[in-house]
C-alpha cells in the first residue's frame, strides 16, 4: 500500500512502525528529525515536504497539530495540498479538525476520494435519530496531562495531587483547545454525534491510574447507550494505544469488498 505520513505525532509514531514492520513502504515528513530518523532507520522514504509527500502517495496519513500548519498553509497557498495522486486523506488527530477540514475542502476540490477521521466513538448509528445528550468522563494519570496548555495556563501542579481530582468540565470545543493532545476520543464523539458545542467532557486526574479510561453516555430517540473503555497508554501517555490501532484497522479493510463496523 502506497502510503504518507504528514507529521509523527503520539499516533503517527507507532502506527507508522508497525506499517514498516508489516511490509508497507511509507513516505515520511516531519520538522523534528527526532521523529523521521528511526523510521528512516527502518527504511522509510525522507519527504523534503508535506506538498512532496502528497505528491508521492495515494493515501496521506495527516498528525496535523504536530506540525503547527497553518490555515494558509492548510488551504493550500503554503504547498501542502499540491499531490495528484491523493485518493484517500485519513486525519489521525481529530483535535485539529478545524485545520483538517480546510484540507478536506481544499481536497474536494480536487475530487478526493475519501476524507476518514478513524475514531469515531460508535454514535454514528445513533445520530441518524435525535440524539438529546453525549457526555465522556475521562480519567487519566497526572503526567498524561504534562503539558497542555490548560494545565500550564492554570499553573496546576500534577505532581500534588494525591487524589481523583476533576481538573476539567466542559464542551468538546474547549476542551480540544485546552488538551489538543489528551482528547482526540471526545473530539472524534463530537464529529460523529451532535457536534463539539453541545458534546460535555468531564476530565480527571487519578494517581496511580495505569490505563486510561473513558465512559461514555449516549442519550435519544434510540434510547440510551453506555460505552466504557480501559485504554493502555502507548509510548506516549497522552494517547491510548487503540487509537492508532483504530487507524490500522482502517487502512487493512481497504478495498475489502465486506466492511464491519462503523
Amino acid at each position: 500500500m502506497d502510503i504518507g505520513f504528514i507529521g509523527l505525532g503520539n499516533m503517527g509514531q507507532p502506527m507508522a512502525r508497525r506499517l514498516i514492520q508489516a511490509g508497507h513502504k511509507l513516505v515520511v515528513y516531519d520538522t523534528r528529525n527526532d521523529a523521521v530518523a528511526p523510521l528512516v532507520a527502518m527504511g522509510a522514504q525522507l519527504a523534503s515536504s508535506p506538498a512532496d509527500v502528497a505528491d508521492r502517495v495515494e493515501t496521506v496519513m495527516a498528525s496535523l497539530p504536530s506540525l503547527q500548519i497553518s490555515e494558509k498553509v492548510a488551504t493550500g497557498e503554503g504547498g501542502v495540498i499540491h499531490g495528484k495522486r491523493i485518493k484517500r486523506f485519513i486525519d489521525l488527530s481529530t483535535t485539529g479538525s478545524r485545520v483538517a477540514a480546510k484540507i478536506a475542502a481544499a481536497l474536494a476540490k480536487k475530487n478526493i476520494v475519501q476524507i476518514d477521521a478513524p475514531v469515531s466513538g460508535g454514535v454514528k448509528g445513533a445520530r441518524e435519530g435525535a440524539i438529546t445528550a453525549v457526555t465522556m468522563e475521562t480519567r487519566k494519570p497526572p503526567r498524561g496531562l504534562a503539558g497542555a496548555p490548560y494545565i500550564e495556563q492554570h499553573r496546576i501542579d500534577l505532581d500534588a495531587i494525591a487524589a481523583e481530582t476533576l481538573i476539567f468540565e466542559g464542551p468538546a470545543a474547549e476542551a480540544v483547545r485546552a488538551f489538543p493532545a489528551n482528547v482526540n476520543v471526545v473530539a472524534a464523539l463530537s464529529l460523529a454525534g451532535i457536534g463539539p458545542e453541545r458534546t460535555r467532557i468531564k476530565l480527571y486526574a487519578v494517581p496511580g491510574q495505569a490505563r486510561n479510561q473513558h465512559r461514555i453516555t449516549i442519550e435519544g430517540e434510540f434510547g440510551t447507550l453506555r460505552i466504557e473503555v480501559e485504554n493502555v497508554p502507548s509510548e506516549n501517555p497522552r494517547t491510548g494505544r487503540l487509537s492508532y490501532l483504530s487507524a490500522i484497522a482502517m487502512l487493512r479493510e481497504m478495498g475489502s469488498a465486506v466492511q464491519i463496523g462503523n
